[in-house]
C-alpha cells in the first residue's frame, strides 16, 4: 500500500531524477552572478584610485616626518648630600646636544666582557 499522494510521488520523482538539484544549482548561480554585478556597480560609484604621480611623495631625507637625529653629550651626575636620594624626575633632560659625533673610542664600551648565557664564555672578568 502506497501512502504517498500523487503530488508527493511527482515531487519525489523530480528530486530523485536530479531536476531539483539542477534548479537549486541554477538559483545559486543566479545569486552569485547578481552579487558580482552588484559589486561592480558599487565599485563604479567609488572614487577612482589616484595615479602614481598623484600619490603622496616621501621627503628627500631618509628620516620619517617629525623624526630628528642628534648627538648628545653626557652630563655630570648631580651630587647629593647622602641623606636625600635623587629621584628620576630630577635627572631628566640633563644631557646637552652636541654638534659633532662622538669619536670611535667614546662609542666603544671599554668595560669587561659580560659574556652571555650559553655563549661558552666565562662571564665577568674573563
Amino acid at each position: 500500500m502506497n501512502t504517498l499522494s500523487a503530488a508527493q510521488n511527482l515531487a519525489a520523482g523530480v528530486w530523485q531524477s536530479g531536476l531539483g538539484q539542477f534548479i537549486g544549482g541554477l538559483v545559486i548561480v543566479a545569486v552569485l552572478i547578481a552579487a558580482v554585478w552588484l559589486g561592480f556597480r558599487v565599485r563604479d560609484r567609488e572614487s577612482k584610485t589616484p595615479e602614481p604621480e598623484e600619490q603622496p611623495q616621501r621627503p628627500e631625507t631618509d628620516r620619517l616626518p617629525g623624526e630628528m637625529s642628534e648627538y648628545r653629550r653626557p652630563a655630570e651626575m648631580p651630587q647629593t648630600d647622602g641623606e636625600h636620594r635623587l629621584m628620576p624626575y630630577q635627572l631628566k633632560d640633563r644631557s646637552e646636544p652636541s654638534p659633532e659625533p662622538p669619536t670611535e673610542e667614546k662609542r666603544k664600551w671599554g668595560g669587561i666582557s659580560s659574556g652571555g648565557f650559553g655563549s661558552g664564555g666565562t662571564g665577568h672578568g674573563d
